[in-house]
């Protein structure tokens, strides 16, 4: 194990350290969660980048991710023609493309992926697979099922996922309520995540695998942290116990493939909104920011592209560090971070590719676990988003979620970096420069 790797392992125990002094209730501390959710994620670490025969499935995974993306693009460009075409290609007619624009190249994939889990949804396939790792975190970690239900959901879906436990969202503790809102601000829909390999293929071939590897650390990462800030100090309805997914079945397939289209259309709107007004203030920041700055001669506004960029990159680069990412690049690093805590995780990753291909990372590891590292919603917009979906769902509970939603987001920024670290600690010289199978002729 090199230093670095060393630096990642004990970085998760920092992180940890962190949560538990910031708790809530330090002596509730619930070890066999803590214990069982960290050896699961060291587990599956070990499994992605070191177990034998994993490389091989690790690189089809990624060409299937990659090929289904191609797929997915079909509606786009029929609909946007040329305006479709990624950057540096050519279109069916020859057309150069005119550059990158994220609201048709982008961001419609969502809605294809949205469509497909709803197909997965009406056949039932998701309810096993979230059964599955629902029944893993229940017995292992000793958690209630309602809130392992959840998180398990988290790894496929969004905000939807709050409708998998609605039955038992009157009854919830706030230590459940935490766990929830973190596993929904620490993972990735599905549908959102090919985004962000459309952001990076191009410059991080294994990207779609590590991606997925990364949702589905998340989950253990989410209810370690929540459960650290936020101990149980209840008796929850469905502790140590399985329960049923709450799912509304659609009448047939052409009805499910359209929900999940329609639910992805309000995904995409959202996230455009969400997009125009945080960047438009995150400019207006740096407007005031750089008038400050130049009156009193702290900043250089002419000097500086982004002095908040740059403030945040220095105030969330100690974590960075901590995470693995070598002292050279935890600036860099921290900006990213910071980037997505206050301006969601598109940008985020948008900068993270732009960064790999002007080659200024100057260690090969940091690319890496950032990119685990900005796996997640965990972002003040999403919190907003998640308060006020659950809330809609059961508003007399509206006090207990607001009295947790703070914590909450500090749980998931800090389970984000605990697969990050996860990532640093197996990272190995061929997790970026390992190139995926070729296509079949």
């Amino acid at each position: 194990m090199g230093i670095y790797n060393l630096v990642s392992f004990l970085g998760l125990f920092v992180l940890m350290l962190l949560a538990w002094l910031l708790s809530a209730h330090r002596k509730l501390l619930n070890v066999r969660c803590v214990a069982w959710g960290v050896g699961l994620q060291l587990l599956l670490g070990l499994l992605v980048f070191h177990a034998p025969g994993s490389t091989e499935l690790f690189c089809r995974l990624n060409d299937l991710v990659v090929k289904a993306l191609g797929a997915a693009t079909a509606g786009q460009k029929f609909l946007f023609g040329p305006l479709a075409t990624p950057a540096g290609e050519t279109g069916p007619d020859g057309q150069a493309s005119i550059g990158f624009i994220l609201a048709i190249q982008a961001l419609p994939v969502i809605i294809f992926f949205a469509a497909f889990m709803g197909l997965l949804y009406y056949y039932g396939v998701m309810q096993i697979v979230i059964r599955a790792f629902a029944r893993v975190f229940t017995r292992l970690m000793r958690i209630s099922g309602a809130e392992s239900l959840c998180a398990a959901s988290n790894i496929f879906v969004g905000i939807e996922s709050t409708t998998a436990v609605r039955p038992y969202l009157e009854k919830m503790t706030r230590s459940e309520f935490c766990t929830v809102l973190t596993a929904g601000m620490a993972t990735v829909a599905s549908s959102t995540m090919g985004v962000y390999v459309l952001f990076l293929k191009d410059v991080f071939p294994t990207i779609a695998g590590h991606l997925i590897s990364a949702s589905i650390l998340s989950a253990p990462a989410a209810i370690v942290m929540s459960k650290i800030l936020v101990p149980e100090d209840g008796e929850p309805l469905t502790l140590g116990r399985s329960i049923k997914l709450h799912y509304e079945k659609e009448s047939g397939v052409i009805e499910a493939v359209i929900s999940g289209a329609m639910a992805g259309v309000k995904l995409v709107v959202g996230i455009c909104a969400l997009l125009i007004a945080f960047l438009g203030l995150l400019a207006m920041a740096d407007l005031v920011l750089g008038w400050v700055g130049g009156a009193t001669g702290l900043i250089d506004p002419e000097k500086l592209q982004s002095p908040l960029a740059t403030i945040m990159g220095y105030v969330m680069a100690p974590l960075a560090v901590v995470i693995g990412i070598p002292p050279q690049d935890a600036v860099t690093a921290g900006g990213m971070l910071g980037q997505r805590l206050i301006a969601t995780e598109i940008p985020a990753y948008m900068q993270l590719a732009e960064t790999m291909k002007e080659g200024a990372f100057v260690n090969p590891r940091s690319p890496v676990i950032i990119a685990y590292a900005l796996c997640g919603f965990a972002h003040v917009a999403s919190l907003a988003i998640f308060v006020g979906g659950i809330s809609a769902l059961v508003p007399e509970r509206r006090g207990d979620l607001a009295k947790v939603a703070g914590r909450a987001l500090l749980a998931a920024t800090l389970a984000c970096l605990m697969v990050g670290a996860v990532a640093g600690t197996f990272y190995h010289a061929g997790a970026v420069t390992l190139q995926a199978t070729p296509p079949s002729p």
